[in-house]
């Protein structure tokens, strides 16, 4: 059975895909982090983006003051 086209949207956009190499790779790039830190960062944080980008500003904002 094949998955249901029709369904997309915001609920697709709002979450980062730790599964995905593609997004994987765009999240951490976004954010100046390794693929490893971003793989971290959505196993400990979740997929939701908003989070993702508030914690990954966190991380930068921390690398920032040594």
């Amino acid at each position: 059975m094949s998955d249901d086209k029709t369904n997309r949207g915001e609920p697709d956009r709002s979450r980062v895909s730790g599964n995905e190499p593609y997004e994987v790779e765009y999240f951490a790039s976004k954010h100046g982090l390794s693929q490893e830190q971003a793989r971290e960062l959505i196993a400990s944080v979740g997929n939701d983006r908003a989070k993702l980008d508030a914690a990954a500003e966190g991380i930068k904002g921390e690398r920032g003051q040594g």
